[in-house]
Order: C-alpha cells, then sequence, then structure tokens
C-alpha cells in the first residue's frame, strides 16, 4: 500500500461478519450490518502532547480490533474499502 497515515490515525480493514446465526439462519446481504470488527493495516507516527513529544500508538498493523459503528472514514485506496480513523475512536484489541 501506497498510503501512510499522519499522527494518532490508523488504517483499518473491516471483517466481514458472519454469513449464519449460531442457529444455522442465513443472513441475507440486505439484513447484514456494516461489521464494527476490523484488522489494522497501517499505523501513523502518533501524536505530539504538550511539550511536542511524539507520543507511540498503542496499536500495530495486524492487530484486531472493534471500533464504533459510524467511526471512521469510509475510503477506496488500490481497490480496497478501508476506514480511516483516529486511534481514540478504536475501543479495544481483540486478542487471539
Amino acid at each position: 500500500m501506497k498510503f501512510r497515515p499522519l499522527h494518532d490515525r490508523v488504517v483499518v480493514r473491516r471483517i466481514d461478519a458472519e454469513e449464519k446465526t449460531a442457529g444455522g439462519i442465513i443472513i441475507p446481504d440486505t439484513a447484514k450490518e456494516k461489521p464494527q470488527e476490523g484488522e489494522i493495516v497501517a499505523v501513523g507516527p502518533g501524536a505530539r502532547d504538550e511539550s511536542g513529544k511524539v507520543v507511540a500508538l498503542d496499536v500495530k498493523a495486524g492487530d484486531r480490533v472493534l471500533f464504533g459503528k459510524w467511526s471512521g472514514t469510509e475510503v477506496r485506496i488500490d481497490g480496497q474499502d478501508l476506514l480511516i480513523m483516529k486511534e481514540s475512536d478504536i475501543m479495544g484489541v481483540v486478542g487471539k
């Protein structure tokens, strides 16, 4: 990818939700909601504090994260649908 986010922004690729429920019911595309889980593709260098020092981000490329339903800005880069959001929009990292 030829895109590098600035400051405390991250680039996230949504992870598609399951096609079936736990009971085996298939969910049609029209009834699906946008997934709120994704994988971080790229991270910026970090935000600056009051003294001007760069504070590194807590997340890194490859982390699976949860974010709000309306978080981030949707963009299309190199044919992929991605989200650009601030690190503060991320609710947490999903363990493996």
